[in-house]
């Protein structure tokens, strides 16, 4: 799975991590709903870190269309928060 984050940089994430980044996903969207346990803040954290951290980044030359866009983690936390109702940022 190819995964964009925004103003960084894709990455090639191996799919033994595409669960857990769905239910981080899911989590945030709980989080905002209201209905979710956990601060937005150490999730999204915790998103960035997971692809940065288990994915392999592209070349600057090696173009691919990406799976999965995540925000950038510089955007405003309204609208932060914006992007993670109904079914997230990760499809699936």
């Amino acid at each position: 799975m190819i995964v964009r984050i925004l103003d960084e940089g894709q990455y090639r994430l191996d799919s033994r991590f595409v669960d857990r980044l769905n239910e981080i996903d899911d989590m945030l969207v709980a989080v905002v709903a209201g209905s979710g346990a956990g601060s937005f803040d150490a999730l999204f954290a915790q998103m960035l870190e997971l692809v940065r951290t288990n994915g392999e980044p592209l070349g600057d030359s090696e173009l691919a269309v990406s799976d999965v866009v995540l925000p950038s983690p510089s955007m405003g936390q309204d609208d932060l928060r914006a992007l993670f109702t109904d079914e997230g940022v990760v499809p699936g």
